[in-house]
């Protein structure tokens, strides 16, 4: 009698592979689909790993909230010593002057301390007035003129291809713009004054020129101020970019084109600034004036001289404090108007 075959099973991926149902599965097969199960898993997981491992480092790597109070911390320390040297200098005798202008002074029939408006009222009219109206015309006439003036200037220093030259015209507005008060008026009336030597050599006094004049100290001030200028515009003009002038002329743009509708847009702020720096520097000035012209033209600045000097009516001996209080309102407002203008053009040049 013959015997039938024992028939053996096809492995599953035989039986896959052929179209069959699948066989039953072996523990071969089932230890490759754990660990292709595992590897599958270890890749997917591999890039949160990553990630997480970064911003944690990231997160190391972040100032506490502590340390950043701390830095804080330091940093106002650190500007202490500013802030104190601002108080002693400035807000003490700024203090000063406003309780002096509202009140009396030591030789009133009131014997002193009394409150007043009197001081301001006073300070506000007849030759103080005037007064205070020739320093703001002075002011800024000359600081239009260095503006006018200075810009130019500036420009050729900005774009000179000789560093000698530009450290040479820096260094010397440096000193130039530093340099006022007695010196400065010898050398003007040597040169320029009555018997001065320009003055006599060319016959300036024949044609109606006088250095001890209005317009003769707006030409004193013009040599410190124009310097002035161009310490404080050539930044701006060193922030413009390159890029603006090349893709104007790209579009066909001429030298005027560019400056009326790119460049100047952009130093209007940094003019501004400069105008009004220049203003207030004119405002302030005394030493030059009285040592050149003194009571001929009318300032503000001398006219609290005198009053400090005690040249004014018994009882108004704290007149020269409410003079004082008027120059420091006109400096605040300067002050106001120029901070935000100098934001504005580190915003474009930055």
């Amino acid at each position: 009698m013959t015997t039938a075959p024992t028939p053996v099973p096809a492995p599953a991926s035989a039986a896959q592979s052929g179209g069959g149902a699948p066989g039953p599965a072996t523990p071969a097969s089932t230890a490759d689909a754990a660990k292709a199960t595992t590897a599958t898993a270890a890749n997917a997981t591999a890039p949160t790993t990553t990630t997480s491992g970064a911003k944690a480092s990231k997160a190391s790597k972040a100032p506490r909230p502590g340390q950043a109070r701390t830095g804080r911390g330091r940093a106002w320390l650190a500007a202490l010593p500013l802030l104190l040297f601002f108080l002693v200098g400035f807000g003490l005798p700024a203090v000063a002057i406003a309780i002096g202008a509202f009140t009396t002074s030591s030789d009133a029939p009131d014997g002193g301390g009394t409150f007043t408006t009197d001081n301001l009222t006073n300070s506000l009219q007849g030759a103080y007035w005037t007064a205070l109206w020739g320093s703001v015309k002075l002011s800024l006439l000359t600081a239009l003129i260095a503006t006018v003036v200075g810009l130019p200037l500036a420009q050729a220093v900005a774009t000179s291809r000789f560093r000698m030259f530009r450290e040479a015209v820096m260094s010397a507005s440096g000193v130039l713009a530093n340099f006022g008060g007695v010196p400065l008026a010898f050398m003007f009336v040597a040169t320029l004054g009555n018997a001065g030597e320009v003055t006599k050599r060319f016959g300036l006094t024949s044609h109606g020129w006088s250095l001890y004049t209005f317009s003769g100290l707006s030409v004193v001030y013009l040599y410190f101020l124009v310097p002035l200028m161009v310490i404080t515009v050539t930044p701006a003009l060193e922030g413009l970019r390159t890029q603006w002038r090349e893709a104007a002329y790209n579009n066909g743009a001429t030298v005027v084109q560019y400056w009326r509708h790119v460049a100047l847009p952009v130093l209007v702020p940094s003019l501004l600034g400069g105008f009004v720096l220049l203003f207030g520097a004119s405002f302030a000035a005394y030493a030059t004036a009285e040592a050149m012209v003194g009571s001929s033209v009318p300032l503000i600045s001398m006219q609290i001289g005198d009053a400090l000097s005690g040249n004014v009516l018994v009882g108004q001996g704290n007149l020269a404090l409410a003079l004082g209080l008027d120059m420091i309102v006109v400096a605040c407002l300067v002050m106001a108007v120029y901070l935000p203008l100098q934001r504005r053009s580190a915003k474009w040049l930055a």
